[in-house]
């Protein structure tokens, strides 16, 4: 069966007063996380390794491998953008009690757990993630990764909330302006009750 671009959990003019236009989620979703999907079917339906298997197992297939490089580039980039939709809410921002708590007691504050995100965000060089993860040893961690890759291919815990730092994702709203958008995701854009519903599934 071929993969599908999942419809946004929200309307695209619900986060224009917070920050990401109309036209931003438009071309972001409409035109490139539809490219993503429409490729790796592409490649799905020309390999029968792939035919049948989760977007997961082909991640975990592909990852590393030189051979398969562009079916990687674009299952990651599908993964990752079904988490990034997902870490954006109209009500963003707002922290709940649960993941708040957690938060404080493996980074020591709500404000140390922001620097230590900004950091990792305007620290990739070039296109990319960062990452709010559950960690395999039971702390939350704060991690970045280039193009594709992502802490399913790098097992580096269970994904709690993805921010995309391509420049297509900010650049109509912030221009060249990173840190002001990774400082807007975090105040008044990122889906905190996300996070945490994630922490608790784990």
């Amino acid at each position: 069966m071929a993969f599908e671009l999942p419809s946004l959990p929200y309307s695209t003019t619900a986060l224009a007063a917070r920050g990401m236009s109309q036209e931003t989620l438009e071309l972001h979703h409409g035109k490139h996380h539809q490219a993503y999907v429409t490729a790796l079917n592409g490649f799905v339906a020309k390999d029968e390794s792939l035919q049948g298997k989760s977007l997961e197992e082909i991640i975990h297939l592909s990852a590393g491998r030189a051979d398969m490089a562009p079916v990687f580039n674009n299952a990651g980039q599908h993964w990752n953008h079904i988490i990034f939709w997902q870490s954006l809410a109209p009500a963003g921002g707002r922290m709940p009690d649960r993941l708040g708590a957690k938060i404080t007691e493996d980074f020591g504050s709500l404000d140390a757990f922001k620097e230590a995100f900004r950091a990792a965000a305007i620290s990739q060089f070039g296109s990319g993630w960062a990452w709010l993860v559950l960690k395999p040893d039971g702390r939350l961690g704060v991690s970045k990764s280039p193009n594709a890759a992502n802490p399913l291919s790098a097992a580096d815990g269970r994904t709690l909330l993805g921010l995309d730092v391509w420049e297509h994702s900010y650049y109509l709203d912030f221009r060249n302006r990173r840190p002001d958008y990774v400082t807007n995701f975090l105040d008044n854009l990122a889906n905190y009750d996300f996070a945490e519903a994630e922490l608790l599934a784990a």
